[in-house]
This record gives structure tokens, sequence and C-alpha cells, in this order.
């Protein structure tokens, strides 16, 4: 392992070295400089690695090992939510408000945690790979209201998530759900979620060794996509339907 991050050149276009080679501590600290072109965004992604720093910082990237994923069939919402959302009126659609999504992600208060890493430099970034196609977000309303919502990118079928915010609670878990729902639908299997938490793990998420994770990612990102854009695709999904567990 790396004693020290490797140093980015100012092409956008040069690779990352490995992420096998990545720092033990701190854990999965890769690479340093370099910027959030979209060329770098997507190198970066399609390799395992995402980028992950404060205000005033360089931009660090990082590829941690383990790795915490969801299977798109194994979010896990408690048996006392799911009956609550019998009854609910909210509903979940995708890319009508990326950018409501980031700025609420951004100001979601995070626990043991001051200010955001989501920079006003790396909320543009993300504008811009949703307007080329590639960041998505998938949100919840009730009625005109935005409640809740997460952002990530999608390269082949794979999707990489980002952050996720509640502003009325259980907001964010349906967001989770919903998102994993669908792609299970579609056939993307695995949802990156990248660094580890008790909520998360709360959530169905699961540790996954780098090794296996980089062998899955270089396999999915390679395969084609549907064309169609996600918000037709993705369509209206009630939050009551997903009051069933999924089928195994």
């Amino acid at each position: 392992m790396r004693q020290r991050p490797f140093v980015l050149s100012s092409d956008p276009h040069a690779p990352f070295p490995p992420a096998a080679s990545a720092m033990r501590d701190p854990d999965g600290l890769l690479a340093i400089g370099g910027d959030l072109s979209l060329p770098r965004l997507l190198n970066a992604y399609r390799h395992g690695i995402f980028p992950w720093f404060s205000l005033g910082q360089p931009p660090l990237w990082w590829s941690p090992d383990p790795r915490m994923v969801f299977h798109t069939d194994g979010v896990r919402l408690s048996s006392r939510f799911r009956r609550a959302l019998r009854h609910s009126t909210w509903q979940v659609r995708t890319d009508t408000c990326f950018d409501q999504v980031i700025t609420a992600c951004a100001h979601a208060p995070r626990p043991g945690q001051h200010g955001t890493w989501i920079t006003s430099g790396m909320r543009q970034a993300y504008l811009d790979l949703h307007r080329q196609g590639h960041a998505h977000s998938v949100e919840v309303f009730d009625g005109d209201a935005l409640v809740g919502g997460i952002y990530g990118v999608a390269i082949g079928r794979m999707f990489f998530g980002e952050s996720m915010f509640s502003s009325r609670s259980g907001g964010s878990k349906i967001a989770l759900a919903a998102l994993a729902s669908r792609l299970h639908a579609w056939g993307w299997p695995l949802i990156d979620a990248q660094v580890e938490n008790d909520h998360l793990h709360s959530l169905g998420g699961r540790l996954m060794p780098r090794a296996a994770f980089l062998e899955q990612v270089a396999e999915l990102v390679d395969q084609p996509a549907a064309e169609d854009g996600w918000t037709e695709r993705f369509g209206l999904l009630p939050a009551s339907a997903l009051s069933q567990p999924p089928v195994p």
C-alpha cells in the first residue's frame, strides 16, 4: 500500500493509479489533486474511485477497502415502516429537480460532521454530470414538497450513490428503496454506498472486499444501459408500492 497519495497531473484524461494501491491510513486515500472535470470524474468512477474532500482542500480521491454496497434486491425497511407506507400518499420520481436534491444533501446535518463536503465546486461538477446524462436524482414528494432524495452517478449498469437527505422522517429511506427497486427491475445488481456507517447497515448495506467490488464494477460499467431518459423510464412510483418486501 502507498505511504503517500499519488499526485495527479493537470491532464483531465491522465489515468489514476490502481485502486488497490490506495493507502491503509487513512483507509482508501489514493490520489490528490487534479480537478472535477467530466472526463476525470467518469474515469474515476469507472475504476471504483470517488472524490471526497472539504472546503479549502485539494481534491482527494478514494477507494476504501472494504466497500459499502447495496444489492438492489437487498435494501431493508423495517416491518413497521413498510406498514406505514401502505397509507402513504408520497410519490417518487427522478431527474425533475436534481439541483434541489444536491443542494438539500449539501445542507443536511450529519452526526459528527461540521460543514459539508458538497462544496460549490463539487455541486457544479455534478450538475454538469447531470446535464450530460451521467448523474441522476431520485426525489420523494409529498404533494409539491420535496421531502427526501438521493443522487449519484450511473455508468453502464452500475450506480454509484453519492448522498441522500430527508426533510421529513423516512424520506431518504423511501428514495433509496425506490432506486433499488427500479434498478433491480432493470437488471442493475449493485449500488455503491462508498463508506460504511450504522445507518447504511440498518438499511441492508453490506461490506464487500475492494478486489471483489472492483471486479464487479469493471464488468458492470461496460454493460449497455437503456438509452431512454431516466424520468420517463423510472416513471411515477407511489411510495405505497414499497410497502411489500422485495421478492427473493
